[in-house]
């Protein structure tokens, strides 16, 4: 079975990612949509969105995205979504103030295996952040790039006093990124199909999926409990 994170084998400059952040800073940061799902302050600025505005924070598969206007002033970030040969949804900087926490919870069709990975690369952190991605530690330390299956249960909890802010880009797979996750260890033709999961992380997903009913979530219920 495939790794539930792992680190890519490219890393970025602090300082560049620093400056861009100085940039949007500016701007405004909008508090993320899913309130019962974290405590303290969650907030979100998008540099490519389904409507290009900046405040617009919505993700969702199958939709078209396009670079805000923001995007156009930040050259490093620009530079490390071109460094991705691959299309992209949603690309955001998260950030997660001092004392504040994301509760355990898993996001649908968010894996390699699904066809899209989620890449984050720290701006902002340090030791007191703990990122949870199936019960294991993921240790991102600042300009590292990661991949996580967010599909699986995880949480962030940040027990520090300054905030965590991480550079996210949601990327759709393609023969590029297979070569590049096969040279990282991962069996690319690997399936995501529920039957790889244990008992407990089923009735984890199942109870996620029945607190906010949907057709979709409902068929992925009924797939489960199948099986």
């Amino acid at each position: 079975m495939n790794p539930s994170s792992s680190q890519l084998p490219i890393s970025f400059s602090i300082d560049k990612l620093q400056e861009d952040l100085v940039t949007c800073e500016n701007d405004l940061w909008t508090p993320h949509f899913n309130t019962n799902r974290y405590e303290g302050n969650w907030t979100s600025i998008s540099l490519r969105s389904q409507s290009g505005l900046s405040n617009d924070i919505m993700s969702f598969a199958n939709a078209t995205y396009k670079n805000t206007s923001l995007l156009d002033r930040c050259d490093y970030f620009k530079e490390i979504m071109d460094w991705f040969e691959c299309d992209k949804e949603a690309v955001r900087l998260l950030r997660l103030d001092p004392q504040s926490e994301i509760k355990e919870h898993v996001d649908n069709d968010t894996s390699y295996e699904d066809g899209f990975f989620r890449i984050h690369i720290p701006i902002v952190t340090n030791d007191d952040v703990f990122f949870y991605v199936d019960k294991k530690r993921v240790p991102m330390k600042r300009g590292e790039c990661w991949y996580a299956n967010f599909q699986l249960p995880h949480s962030v909890e940040n027990k520090s006093a300054e905030p965590r802010i991480h550079f996210t880009l949601d990327c759709i797979r393609n023969d590029w990124s297979d070569e590049l996750f096969t040279k990282m260890g991962f069996n690319i033709n690997e399936s995501s199909k529920e039957n790889q999961y244990s008992d407990e992380l089923k009735q984890q997903i199942i109870a996620e999926l029945s607190r906010n009913p949907s057709e979709a979530g409902a068929k992925i219920i009924a797939d489960l409990q199948s099986k």
